[in-house]
Parts: structure tokens; sequence; C-alpha cells
């Protein structure tokens, strides 16, 4: 039995500011969206939701995902982890919404997911009804529409605001430590950009997975409802359930490292090339050096060097990462 999620209640931009976000620990906000229109107009139900949405479409496409009846709404890998068990390709929204809704009384329907669609492009007067009050309203949204389909644990690396518009869902977390418990698949074949665990959470196989019961062990979660939103920090695992016939979510990801810095996934994936084969003895060195320069950086390791003189190891700015990366090009081209 995983342990549920904190909930606040009447939470304002300042309050989630102060009191939430410095914790970095998951948070159910409750009602926090109920005064969204588009909450209203699910109240009464799926096809007073899909007319809704219907009324603000202006053409546009997302990318969707569909999977056979058979995999019974999880998205996930083939047995061999070399393939998935759905398809992706680009749909209109509004036609999504139309075959969701009749689909909703199939006893064994297909799985369809229209993921992440930028709101100010699919829908833009919905972006202009419903504002967070939250976020800075500078923070793009993005709209998820599906059926009962379930999101395999992952961690994105950016904060996440997830908004529950229409529908029920049910969300299991993991702090971002329990990473050796999570049996992670591949990283550059993933199901939907991030990494996945391989570990099904409705019958977790702890025969071929022990470790996960120590990760079991630190679950935290919640259902939340139309109006109800889950703030998820930065790297934090999630899996996600989709509950009824028709779900809508908004969600919002945000992220204040400097944009130019590039993604530390990326430079994860360039220190497997370089430094994990190397001999153990040389490793640990180079353990030594990234502690160095990366780990623990701080001024008083360059005191020797003047600004001018730092090269690459001078203070971040979009000049200074686009020289980085040209080297890095560079470099990487020689071999």
């Amino acid at each position: 039995m995983s342990a549920e999620i904190r909930e606040w209640h009447h939470i304002d931009a300042a309050r989630f500011r102060a009191e939430i976000l410095p914790l970095q620990q998951p948070a159910v906000l409750r009602a926090v969206a109920e005064h969204w229109p588009a909450v209203r107009a699910g109240h009464a139900g799926a096809a007073e939701m899909a007319a809704y949405l219907r009324a603000m479409d202006v053409g546009a496409s997302a990318e969707t995902m569909y999977g056979p009846p058979g995999i019974e709404g999880h998205f996930f890998y083939r047995d061999d982890l070399l393939g998935v068990n759905f398809e992706r390709r680009a749909a209109r929204i509004v036609d999504s919404i139309e075959q969701l809704l009749r689909l909703r009384d199939e006893p064994a329907p297909p799985a369809i997911y229209v993921g992440s669609a930028p709101l100010p492009r699919a829908l833009p007067a919905f972006t202009q009804q419903n504002a967070i009050g939250v976020l800075d309203a500078a923070v793009m949204p993005r709209i998820w529409i599906g059926n009962r389909v379930t999101v395999q644990t992952h961690f994105d690396i950016s904060d996440n605001l997830a908004c529950v518009v229409h529908g029920r869902r049910r969300f299991t977390l993991f702090p971002p430590d329990e990473l050796p418990n999570m049996y992670v698949g591949p990283l550059d074949f993933t199901l939907a950009g991030q990494p996945v665990s391989l570990v099904k959470l409705a019958n977790p196989d702890l025969g071929k997975y022990p470790l996960f019961a120590k990760a079991l062990a630190r679950a935290q979660s919640a259902e939340l409802g139309p109006g109800d939103a889950l703030y998820i920090p930065y790297m934090w695992w999630h899996h996600v359930e989709s509950r009824d016939t028709f779900n809508v979510l908004v969600n919002y990801w945000w992220d204040d490292a400097r944009p130019w810095n590039g993604s530390p996934l990326e430079a994860l994936v360039h220190g497997i090339l370089a430094v994990r084969d190397l001999p153990p003895e040389r490793r640990e060195l180079w353990r030594s050096v990234f502690d160095h320069y990366v780990f623990h950086a701080d001024e008083s390791k360059l005191a020797h060097l003047t600004q001018r003189q730092r090269g690459i190891l001078g203070e971040s700015s979009p000049s200074l990462a686009a020289f980085i990366k040209d080297w890095l090009m560079r470099a990487l081209g020689r071999r």
C-alpha cells in the first residue's frame, strides 16, 4: 500500500512558490482548476466536454498513440524490447475526440491517446479561457486526451503540474533516488521520449525485478478528479492511469535551468560512451575530475585563472554555450 501524496487546498501563486516548490515533494492541489470553464463543461458529461473542445477546433493535428484492444490500454514495449505495442501517427484532434466518443460503450476498445499537444496552437481559445493562475503565464500548457490508458512509469527533466479536466486519473510516484530499483529500459529507445521502468505496476513481477519491492515501499499515490492538479517535482518517477472512457488533462512543464545549457540526459549518454568502459582505476580518476569540475564546482577552484583565461570554465552564457557545443561537434566529428 503506497502512502497518500500530501494534499493542499486554497492554493494561489504566492503559496505555491513559497510553501510547495521549496519542498520538492509531490503535492495534490485540490480544486485548483475548479473555476475553469472547461472543468465546468466536463461536469455535465463526456458529450458536453467533447462539445466544449470541438467548438474551439482550428483543424490542428497532434501525435496520437493507437494500441490494439489486446494491450488493455497499457502502452509498453514488445516482449523483446525491440519494438512497442502501439503505433504513433498524426491525427486531427477533433477526429480523435469523435472516435473516442464512439468507442465509449465498447467493452474492449482500442487504446487512443492524444499526447502533449501545445494548447496555444491546438486549441488557442482554451488557453485564453482556462488559466491555472499558480504558474507564470509564460509556461505553455499542453493537452492530453484519451480513453482508459496507462502511461508507464517514467521521469521528466522538468517540473510538472498536471491538471485533470475530465475523468479521473491515478498517479503513483517514486523518488528520483529509487533509480537503482526501477529496472530502467533502453535509454535510446523509449516509449515517448524519457526512459521508463520495465516493471508493470498493476502486477509487478518481483521474481524478475526483486529490487522493485524497495521502490514500492516508498511509493506515493493519489487519485485526482476534475479540477484537481498534481505537482510532480523534477525527475520524480510517475505512473499514470486514466480511469474513464473519456479523459482530458492539461499539463505544464517548466525548468528553471538556463535554456542554453542543453540536456543532462545527453551528457549522460556521452559519459557512457567516453567513461563507462575505462579500466576501473582510470574511471575512478575521472570520477574525481567530474567531482572537481561538475558536481563540486565553485569559484575557489578557478581563483588562479582570470575571467578571460577560463575558457569553457567561464560563467555560463548563450555565447559560451554555443562555443562549447561547436567545440564538441568538431571533436566528435574527428572520431
